[in-house]
């Protein structure tokens, strides 16, 4: 990874250390209490031990000792447990502040964002990658202020008795570090490429399962299993490669801690022996000075330790920060970096909007872009009256379900469109789009049941208002055959109900938002006859109230609809009623010609 970009990451993931509130301190002042309670800890020790040994002194005069060692001890587990609870506690505010940001980010940029990527993909980020900060927050973050504090304690209270030792202590206390970093250096990197892979394994699995049938149907499942094993194999690979990582680097910490203390014990030793004689201050060597320092040898090097072993957790959280930065830092116009587009809406910012009557809308000289920049339609000048219905017709990839998506804020645009004569781009996200209702060729019904997908947009509706909604999107009959009725349970994708049902269902649910404003997006695709022709009856019955523009391939269905504008490679080409677009030569005449053979055909 470069290394700008690391450094770039790591002050992203610093910067959001705020969400963890007082705990990150309270788990670094526990810390810091251990380490003084380490100190006192040795000295007891060290006291009792040259007392009992040296001056022969009775084992009764350091009852008092013992005591005090005994409360020390039970201390440190109670500040090692609550240091691991508070530490806990820190990494969990911060995930569920972090996942709220990313779904709150998910929200803002919309369905055609969303659909950039699978959904294995996404569940990956949410899930996986936000897991995998904890421990950067939780341990990682206050070890490293531990590692300096703690080591500078003991060289304080070393120094006084024993310069030698605590040069021993301060010269090898840096290879530890030294070589964490070393070790670590490719490990962000090795994250990162894990997280890819998982991503892709993930979102690659995700697909296949939805598509099954297909797979299937057309005996692709051997070349399917094997794209999943070649997928899962470089996962596997990429895992390892982190775990040896991850190995290695607590083997390497261990050693030269190993080594250090070893040295600090050699110069005790030949000390004692008389080979050696400095470091004491002229005072002589006792037996106090050396237990008390080799007693605090172990606790210096482990705060460095402890931070080595908690490296990859920075390693982890770098590799996670890069796809969460990225996905959080998105610009929300997605006009890329010339930013030439006007973000579609005005955010939480912009002017509220309210209206009791049906939207007009105006449109002048607009172009429609994709997230990338792109165009995808336009311009385009069309204008649709309050109350007024428009249909938008034209062959696959004309611009039609692009400019719905404008409309309701999803992609960006360039030029003038006016809600009732106000900008689209100055108006308050929210307050405008509680005046739209959005049905598209897709049903999307959530786990639950059919009150809770039909009163979504409104909990607190009654179960006689929730029947009513179903009566005008002519589902009842289908809910009241059900033995548990409106609790009736619905499944993940729609589990449970058929697709004209659920289309149905999505219907009551736009229904009872009672919006001024209808955005149809192919609402009978995929339906039979049945089905298509009593949503249609259910939305001409809706939109007598609303403004509607919808986007249509059933042309025979258009009669009813006051405006219809055809679309072709992103340009207006014809536009006006049923009868005169049937009557004269152009594009729509042609697309009904094509859709009366094909029906006779089959």
């Amino acid at each position: 990874m470069d290394k700008s970009l690391e450094k770039v990451l790591s002050r992203w993931l610093k910067q959001q250390k705020s969400a963890c509130g007082i705990y990150l301190n309270l788990t670094v002042l526990f810390g810091v209490l251990t380490g003084l309670a380490l100190v006192a800890q040795a000295y007891l020790l060290a006291t009792m031990l040259h007392g009992m040994i040296i001056e022969s002194q009775p084992k009764t005069d350091f009852i008092n000792h013992f005591y005090l060692l005994i409360g020390i001890i039970a201390l440190r587990a109670l500040l090692a447990y609550g240091r691991e609870r508070i530490s806990f506690k820190a990494g969990c505010l911060l995930r569920g502040q972090i996942r709220k940001a990313v779904l709150d980010k998910l929200t803002q940029l919309g369905p055609v964002f969303i659909k950039g990527k699978p959904a294995g993909s996404w569940a990956s980020i949410v899930l996986e990658q936000v897991e995998d900060l904890h421990d950067f927050y939780a341990k990682y973050l206050p070890q490293m202020l531990l590692a300096g504090f703690i080591p500078l304690t003991i060289l304080a209270v070393v120094f006084p008795i024993n310069w030698a030792a605590g040069i021993i202590l301060l010269a090898t206390a840096p290879l530890i570090p030294l070589f964490m970093i070393l070790v670590g250096m490719g490990a962000a990197d090795a994250n990162r490429k894990n997280f890819t892979a998982l991503s892709r394994l993930s979102g690659h699995f995700m697909d296949r399962l939805k598509g099954m049938s297909t797979i299937k149907l057309f005996y692709r499942g051997d070349c399917e299993i094997k794209a999943i094993e070649t997928a899962s194999e470089e996962f596997r690979s990429r895992t390892m490669a982190v775990l040896r990582m991850a190995f290695l680097s607590s083997a390497v910490l261990e050693f030269f801690a190993a080594v250090s203390i070893a040295v600090l014990a050699v110069y005790f030793g030949f000390s004692f022996l008389d080979h050696l004689d400095f470091g004491h201050y002229g005072a002589g060597l006792t037996l106090f000075t050396g237990l008390f320092v080799l007693i605090l040898a172990p606790e210096f090097y482990q705060p460095l330790r402890d931070m080595g072993t908690h490296y990859h957790a920075k390693a982890q959280a770098i590799g996670a920060a890069e796809a969460l930065m990225a996905l959080l830092n998105h610009p929300e116009s997605g006009c890329g970096d010339n930013n030439s587009c006007d973000s579609n809406i005005g955010g939480n910012q912009g002017v509220p909007f309210a209206s009791n009557q049906p939207l007009s809308l105006v449109l002048q000289d607009v172009t429609v872009r994709s997230l990338d920049g792109q165009v995808l339609a336009g311009p385009l000048s069309v204008t649709l009256l309050a109350g007024q219905r428009m249909a938008l017709v034209g062959p696959s990839g004309a611009g039609k379900s692009s400019l719905l998506n404008m409309l309701l804020g999803f992609l960006p645009y360039e030029g003038s469109v006016l809600v009732n004569g106000i900008e689209l781009n100055t108006l308050d996200r929210v307050s405008y789009r509680r005046h739209l209702a959005w049905l598209g060729q897709e049903p999307q019904l959530f786990h639950g049941t059919v009150r809770d997908n039909v009163a979504m947009s409104n909990i607190e509706m009654s179960d006689a208002s929730v029947l009513a909604l179903l009566e005008k999107a002519q589902v009842r009959e289908f809910v009241d055959a059900q033995p548990l009725g409106l609790a009736h349970p619905i499944g993940e994708q729609s589990a449970g109900v058929s697709v004209g049902q659920a289309q149905r269902l999505c219907l009551a649910r736009a229904l009872g938002q009672e919006a001024q404003l209808l955005l149809l997006d192919e609402p009978t695709a995929s339906l039979d006859s049945h089905s298509e022709q009593a949503v249609l009856a259910a939305l001409d019955e809706a939109m007598a109230g609303a403004s509607a523009l919808m986007v249509t391939h059933r042309l025979d269905s258009l009669q009813q609809m006051d405006k219809i504008v055809v679309l072709d490679k992103g340009r207006i080409v014809q536009q006006g009623d049923y009868q005169t677009l049937v009557s004269q030569r152009g594009l729509f005449r042609e697309l009904c010609h094509e859709q009366a053979l094909s029906e006779a055909l089959s």
